[in-house]
């Protein structure tokens, strides 16, 4: 079976989502969004990264290093004020995507 891929958008609102439950490093994001999939969505670096850069650019998440728990110095990331406003409008727009195409499988 072929991997599925994440919709144009979905990238960003599963990290802002998988953060607000606390501060991540990238790679940490990266296996969480797989395990809560139950292994569906794997998130590759160099899909993750650029995102995380922009969503840094754009004051949604801040960066802080720190150490992993493999004893690795790595940048973990953090949801801000704006970033929580952000997580939000994504919810509610994906609610709504979600839901018409639910509607189109139905009356198709």
């Amino acid at each position: 079976m072929a991997k599925p891929e994440l919709l144009s958008g979905t990238l960003d609102l599963l990290i802002l989502q998988v953060l607000s439950g606390g501060p991540l490093h990238g790679f940490a994001i990266a296996e969480r969004i797989h395990a809560l999939s139950r292994d569906v969505l794997i998130v590759e670096e160099g899909s993750l990264y650029p995102s995380l850069y922009r969503m840094e650019e754009k004051g949604w998440i801040e960066p802080e290093w720190g150490q992993s728990d493999k004893g690795r110095r790595a940048k973990f990331y953090t949801l801000t004020k704006e970033g929580r406003k952000q997580l939000a409008s994504e919810r509610e727009m994906w609610d709504r995507v979600a839901l018409a195409i639910r509607d189109v499988l139905r009356n198709a």
